[in-house]
């Protein structure tokens, strides 16, 4: 039974494999794009101190820099949100299975202790008995 569930399982195994690969990608290339824009925020500084730049014209490259520094944070925050509200999820959803499997486990302990007492009553119909051999 279980090779048919692998089997089933396989397609939606393969393309949640596939939409983890495309999120790592646009975490690191988000990742690169902030060291980027740090690494340029550096050199406008070094333009500015040297005076290759005018003052206004820092400001204004600056602004960007920064804005677009302030959407990516942003993204992160929002990422980060709604990560931990799927782990929220995914464990209301493991606590409900794990209910639920305790519920089936009482409920097979209490056919096997209706079997025993079964047994108990057919005792002396039983001829298959270990204890009495």
């Amino acid at each position: 039974m279980l090779l048919v569930d692998d089997i089933l399982m396989a397609p939606v195994k393969a393309l949640l494999w596939v939409f983890k690969e495309i999120h790592k990608t646009v975490e690191q290339e988000t990742a690169g794009e902030h060291e980027a824009i740090t690494r340029a925020l550096s050199e406008l500084y070094m333009k500015l101190e040297t005076g290759l730049i005018t003052e206004e014209q820092f400001e204004a490259q600056e602004t960007k820099l920064l804005d677009r520094l302030d959407e990516l944070d942003l993204q992160r925050q929002e990422q980060a949100a709604d990560g931990a509200d799927e782990d929220d999820d995914d464990e209301d959803n493991e606590d409900e299975e794990d209910e639920d499997d305790e519920e089936e486990d009482d409920d097979e302990e209490v056919d096997e202790e209706d079997d025993d007492e079964d047994d108990e009553d057919n005792g002396s119909r039983s001829t298959h008995d270990p204890k009495r051999t």
